[in-house]
């Protein structure tokens, strides 16, 4: 199915290549046929006993309020600058972040899953880790500072157990602002996509650059939760639509680096309250937990309650 395109909400002068970009979660309602659908898997004894095991209050993401009201004070507290940055982020978490579900966001029209247009969801290479080059006819290589992030994927029927099995479909623009399969020139470019499958601790990891910043969106990352990686192409398999907020701190520091000429212009005509996806509760649920440099690569991760 494709979604209408709809005339610009961008302001004028916009530096963005986007006008119909994240219009909220209306565009997509008449692409998902469920977004929600009871889990088959069970979990045992022993992995509530290691969760049990987890040290509190170092995870990403935020679901209690002691914690979100922090984020949402100023979003620059939650960056903590490091000289190198762990090659895979290590997330853990409090019980009491449990039973506040991540909120359900727009695809956007560039989802690039079939919803509108291109499915780079039935491509042979898209389940993969590094996800900053274009796989299958290009091989091309999306330019910028590096940025690893990890999803823990967490079952709000089960106690915030770990959805071990579950996929995840994530997306970003490049450097520029730019969307591959979409915008003009990238059209047969599909790097800065990837699907990857949840181990025992429910985590995920995509290694790939700093996404850029465009008029009307505070910096973000797209994804979709499937149950498995067999239903990563099937309708009505999507348990959650949503989208990670990186922080003010980072954006500024990656935005004044070369190659984010663009990003620096764009980035400061949107906050997180006036964003049309994150304003509503200034993303509270959904900013992450970053560490890094322009040098050494950042990182970025967040807790998904679904």
């Amino acid at each position: 199915m494709t979604s209408p395109q709809q005339p610009s909400k961008e302001p004028a002068g916009s530096d963005g290549p986007h006008p119909n970009h994240d219009r909220g979660l209306e565009f997509d309602l008449s692409t998902l046929l469920s977004r929600r659908r009871t889990l088959g898997v069970l979990f045992g004894a022993g992995t509530a006993a290691a969760l049990a095991a987890c040290t509190p209050g170092t995870g990403g993401g935020s679901a209690s309020p002691s914690s979100t009201a922090s984020a949402t004070a100023t979003a620059t507290e939650t960056t903590t600058v490091t000289a190198t940055p762990s090659a895979t982020s290590t997330v853990t978490r409090a019980f009491a972040e449990c039973g506040v579900e991540i909120p359900e966001e727009t695809l956007g029209p560039y989802p690039g899953d079939g919803s509108n247009g291109p499915n780079v969801l039935e491509a042979s290479g898209v389940v993969r880790k590094d996800i900053t080059s274009s796989f299958g006819s290009s091989t091309t290589k999306a330019a910028g500072v590096p940025l690893t992030f990890t999803l823990t994927l967490l079952d709000n029927a089960n106690g915030c157990s770990p959805l071990a099995g579950a996929a995840v479909y994530a997306w970003h623009c490049d450097q520029n602002g730019k969307y591959s399969l979409y915008d003009s020139g990238l059209e047969n470019e599909n790097y800065l996509r990837g699907v990857q499958e949840a181990d025992a601790n429910g985590q995920i990891t995509f290694t790939s650059i700093y996404p850029g910043a465009y008029n009307g969106r505070w910096p973000h990352i797209h994804f979709e939760v499937f149950e498995s990686m067999s239903n990563t192409s099937a309708a009505g398999q999507v348990l959650a639509v949503s989208q990670i907020a990186l922080t003010e701190a980072a954006c500024k520091e990656v935005y004044a680096s070369a190659g984010y000429e663009s990003s620096a212009r764009n980035f400061p005509n949107t906050t997180l309250t006036s964003d049309n996806v994150f304003g509503d509760d200034g993303g509270i649920y959904q900013l992450a937990t970053m560490s890094g440099s322009v040098a050494a690569g950042y990182t970025a991760a967040l807790n998904v309650t679904v």
